[in-house]
């Protein structure tokens, strides 16, 4: 694969643009990461468990055209294939870090979006000068936190709900809470926006890096500026966890609000104002480069 950097100094912040679609190597996995340029620092999207980064549309249609965006298919997801073997997260933060490098990108933003949310503390920890603010969107610590239901968890032990939209509108009101409680159909019109619903495999690894892995012992150490998200009628990860991460996490603000577990994708229009107020205002960076739209990637790299 070979990079082909074309350089020219950013004056002022860039217009909106096309996203960029583009499928990295990095170690043994193969990694498709879609890119939408801006001015200044990146923010970089971890989605929730088995989801492709379509999912993630809505929100990234209402942050500031002007802010850089990265969004990927964890292994297993969208078109990303699956990992021969199971992994952690510390080796996907590791991925994540490779895939930023062959981008040129050096320091970030990172959101974390549930499942994602393991990723993006993961990578926080791991990458302390790489990583500038860190967002925690329907979140937890791991193994070793407060759980949802049974009957919730029961439900997401398969992909069933995003290969069958109608099948994840009927189930939408018990495991994601909030608006989604009184119709489904919102779920369903995003569950139809990814073009691959992913593999089994790549779910069941996805499944055991959480199963296996806890931020309760790293958190004192994450001493990015942390915004954390939560609803006070998510299923998936109740309320407590929101707390016992603000609790933890030396420079973290709590926003709570009264919604679900997806409420960040369904009422995007709320939360992309509320992130770029935390993230602040774009504006051009000043030192190491960082990748522009111009950059172009050999198909079969």
């Amino acid at each position: 694969m070979t990079l082909i950097p074309e350089r020219a100094p950013i004056s002022e912040p860039a217009p909106p643009a096309e996203s960029n679609d583009y499928h990295l190597s990095v170690g043994c996995q193969r990694i498709r990461v879609r890119y939408r340029p801006g001015a200044g620092i990146p923010l970089v999207l971890c989605n929730g468990i088995g989801a492709s980064l379509e999912i993630l549309d809505p929100l990234v249609e209402q942050l500031d055209p002007t802010r850089p965006v990265v969004r990927f298919d964890a292994p297993g997801t969208g078109e990303s294939p699956p990992s021969l073997l199971p992994y952690g997260f510390p080796y996907l933060a590791w991925v994540l870090g490779r895939v930023l490098d062959r981008l040129e990108i050096d320091v970030v933003d990172v959101l974390g979006f549930s499942w994602g949310g393991s990723l993006a503390q993961q990578f926080a920890f791991q990458n302390p000068r790489r990583c500038r603010r860190l967002i925690l969107v329907g979140a937890g610590t791991g193994a070793v936190m407060v759980p949802g239901s049974p009957t919730v968890l029961s439900k997401m032990m398969t992909p069933k709900r995003f290969r069958d939209p109608s099948y994840g509108a009927s189930i939408a009101g018990e495991i994601y809470g909030g608006s989604v409680r009184d119709s489904g159909q919102p779920v369903a019109e995003l569950f139809m926006r990814p073009l691959h619903a992913g593999s089994g495999k790549g779910y069941a690894h996805q499944l055991l890096a959480g199963a296996a892995w806890t931020s309760l012992p790293a958190l004192p150490a994450i001493r990015q500026k942390t915004l954390i998200i939560a609803g006070t009628d998510d299923p998936i990860i109740p309320m407590a966890n929101a707390h016992v991460l603000k609790m933890l996490l030396p420079r973290a603000t709590l926003h709570a609000h009264d919604g679900g577990h997806i409420d960040l994708v369904l009422n995007a229009e709320v939360f992309g104002p509320v992130i770029d107020g935390f993230l602040g205002p774009t504006k051009p960076l000043r030192g190491k480069w960082t990748k522009t739209a111009d950059v172009k990637i050999t198909p079969g790299g």
